[in-house]
């Protein structure tokens, strides 16, 4: 078979497929990319086994028809050194040689039989079913995937949770130092569903989807989760276990609020963290009326930081630790001019909200107290 291709919109597909291919896996098969020609469009599919991605790609005179599987690492470090260029891909149909001739010169190496590649999982009828925004998706999950765990003990928490009601979509990630809840309005279900989505697909949702109104229907059973958009489909195996009652560990009724410009005090946060003791990564927040002082001290190099920033603030003057990687990354996954803080007591974990939401969100987080040493 052949075909003729641009290439650098080839290279941008293998590019987002290649995220997916793990090297060394044991069936080597999926070290590649399956190529299956139809017509005058290219169909690519890369697997790790537990996470698939399919892409359409339309190709110019097309002869033939087939399937083959060329090694991943191999075509994308070949591709990108190409400058924007129509390739002309020649395979052999008996031994699956592949010829790629350029504007300068030839390129050869060996596929294998695409027949041997495993097939696409499918979703079965009785699956659930939503669409939302590529915009709205792609935001919800860089507010969330951040908070995500990796623990080989628990691992629901190591993904995103989507809880779908009538009414609304709740997505929830959590490390049992961090939870973020987003809650967002005018999608919902008729009949509640959930499921746990893990962080490699997430990561490749956030690296190919549009900051556009494009739709994407995400239909999901109680094993796998598809997620379809413009040309391209993502199967995912789900996390299986029972997610965290997360409305549980967020308090309620905290008198202490803050209102404070997320830059201001994310600025000050970043340059006071780097006098921290690099163990703890402790900082110190000291509130009272209208400022907030921060600080941090590491003794065993006799090295502190102070700063003071104006606020707003409604409460009894309080000092509060928190781990200042935690606070800075919760800091810069809000998107609001201004932020509110709300805390009960040292103790207690304190959460962290935009002062206005965008639309249709409802957006808090938590994080919990380190323990301060004065």
């Amino acid at each position: 078979m052949k075909f003729k291709v641009s290439s650098t919109k080839l290279f941008a597909q293998l590019q987002a497929l290649g995220k997916v291919v793990v090297a060394k896996n044991s069936l080597q098969i999926l070290e590649g990319i399956l190529f299956d020609l139809d017509g005058q469009v290219l169909t690519l599919t890369a697997s790790d086994s537990e996470t698939t991605i399919q892409t359409k790609l339309a190709v110019e005179d097309a002869e033939g028809a087939g399937k083959v599987v060329f090694t991943a690492r191999f075509l994308i470090d070949t591709l990108k050194e190409f400058p924007e260029q129509i390739l002309t891909f020649d395979i052999n149909d008996q031994n699956f040689g592949l010829n790629i001739i350029s504007d300068n010169g030839n390129y050869n190496f060996v596929g294998t039989n695409g027949q041997e590649y495993p097939q696409m999982p499918g979703i079965s009828e009785d699956a659930h079913s939503f669409t939302i925004p590529s915009k709205v998706l792609l935001g919800a999950i860089s507010k969330t995937l951040f908070c995500a765990a990796d623990d080989e003990l628990r691992p629901v928490m190591n993904g995103v949770y989507f809880d779908l009601k009538e009414d609304n979509l709740t997505m929830v990630a959590t490390d049992a130092h961090r939870l973020v809840r987003l809650i967002y309005k005018g999608i919902g279900s008729d009949q509640p569903a959930s499921f746990i989505l893990p962080k490699k697909p997430a990561n490749l949702l956030k690296s190919i989807l549009g900051k556009d109104e494009e739709q994407v229907k995400v239909t999901f059973t109680d094993k796998n989760t598809r997620f379809e958009f413009a040309d391209t489909v993502i199967i995912c195996r789900q996390i299986e276990g029972r997610f965290p009652n997360y409305n549980a560990v967020i308090p309620q009724n905290n008198f202490n609020k803050v209102t404070v410009d997320r830059q201001t005090i994310l600025n000050a946060a970043r340059r006071v963290a780097v006098f921290a003791n690099q163990g703890t990564g402790l900082i110190k927040l000291a509130i009272s009326e209208n400022s907030i002082t921060i600080s941090a001290q590491d003794i065993d190099f006799s090295t502190s930081a102070e700063e003071q920033i104006s606020c707003s603030y409604s409460g009894e003057s309080m000092a509060i630790g928190f781990k200042a990687p935690f606070l800075i990354e919760i800091l810069s996954s809000i998107n609001s001019n201004d932020i509110n803080i709300e805390l009960n007591d040292p103790s207690k974990a304190g959460l962290i909200m935009p002062f206005e939401n965008e639309e249709n969100e409802e957006l808090v987080v938590l994080i919990m107290p380190m323990l301060l040493n004065d």
